[in-house]
C-alpha cells in the first residue's frame, strides 16, 4: 500500500508518506509550521517528500487528509489541496480518479495519544480536544477496542468547563486518557479530576497512516469532489468587543475631551 497524509488544522503542518517496500513499511515524514503558512507551503512540501520517498502519485492507493474540526483556513487549504492533487494524479485510461480518505483530526488526535503514552495496546477510552480559540474546545470521545477505533458521541465545540465524557462510559474520569493541546490554556478550567492521565498530542500525519488501512476498508475513501471539511462551528471568528470582553479589557473610548 502507498499512501499519503497530511493535516494543516493546526498551528502545526504535518506531511507523511508510507510505501510497502520488499514486504515492509516504510515512512517519511514532514513537520514545519502551518496556520497561513501552509498555504503556501504545503504543496511544495508534499513534493518534495514525494520525491525522498521515491513515490508517484499514481503509485498511491488515497490521499488522507485531516477535515477537521480545526482552524479555518487550515481545514480549506487541506481539502482544496487534496482535491487537486487527486484530480490531478495520472491515472491509466478507464480507472477512476485517485480516491480522498477524510480523516477527524480529532480522531487523528486520539490515535497519536494511543501511540505515544499508551503503546502497550489493549483497550483504551480517549477524549481528544483541539484548540478552538475563541474560548472554546472542539471534543470528540473514542474507544480502542485494541484493533480499531469507534466514536462514542458527536463531536462537540464547548468553554473548557462545558465538557463532557460521554455517560454511556460509565467509568471514573481519571480511567480516560486527556489527549490534545488544550491543556497550557485551558488545563485548570478543565472538569477533570488531576489524577487522569494527560497527553499532549497533535493530528499528525503519522497516525493518519496508521488510521488510513482500517478506514479505507470500511469504505471511507470518496471521489475527489467530495474533499469536504467538517465544521461543528458556524462562527470562526469574534468580533472586536468579544475578544475584548474574552480579556477582560474595556475597549477604549472616546478622549476626555472629545465634543
Amino acid at each position: 500500500m502507498h499512501l499519503l497524509a497530511f493535516d494543516t488544522s493546526t498551528d502545526v503542518m504535518s506531511i507523511a508518506v508510507g510505501r510497502t517496500e520488499g514486504g515492509a513499511w516504510q515512512q517519511w515524514q514532514h513537520t514545519a509550521a502551518g496556520g497561513a503558512q501552509a498555504s503556501t507551503t504545503l504543496i511544495p512540501s508534499i513534493l518534495a517528500l514525494m520525491t525522498q520517498a521515491g513515490a508517484g502519485f499514481s503509485d498511491l492507493q488515497a490521499i488522507a487528509f485531516g477535515c477537521g474540526p480545526g482552524a479555518f483556513t487550515g481545514l480549506r487549504t487541506a481539502c482544496s489541496v487534496a482535491q487537486g492533487l487527486a484530480f490531478g494524479a495520472p491515472m491509466p485510461p478507464g480507472k477512476p480518479a485517485l480516491q480522498v480518505l477524510p480523516v477527524d483530526s480529532l480522531l487523528a488526535v486520539a490515535e497519536e495519544a494511543r501511540m505515544q503514552c499508551a503503546p502497550q495496546g489493549g483497550p483504551l477510552r480517549v477524549l481528544a480536544m483541539l484548540d478552538a480559540r475563541m474560548d472554546e474546545i472542539y471534543a470528540g470521545a473514542y474507544a480502542y477496542d485494541g484493533r480499531e477505533w469507534h466514536q462514542c458521541q458527536d463531536l462537540q465545540v464547548r468553554r473548557p468547563q462545558d465538557l463532557q465524557l460521554p455517560s454511556q462510559w460509565q467509568v471514573p474520569a481519571q480511567d480516560v486518557l486527556l489527549a490534545g493541546n488544550v491543556f497550557a490554556v485551558y488545563g485548570e478550567r478543565l472538569p477533570f479530576p488531576p489524577a487522569a492521565q494527560r497527553c499532549a498530542a497533535l493530528p499528525t500525519a503519522a497516525a493518519m497512516l496508521r488510521l488510513a488501512p482500517g478506514l479505507l476498508a470500511r469504505g471511507g475513501g470518496v471521489p475527489p469532489d467530495q474533499a469536504l471539511p467538517t465544521y461543528i462551528r458556524d462562527k470562526v471568528a469574534q468580533t472586536t468587543s468579544e475578544r475584548a470582553a474574552a480579556r477582560a479589557v474595556p475597549l477604549p473610548g472616546p478622549p476626555a475631551d472629545a465634543p
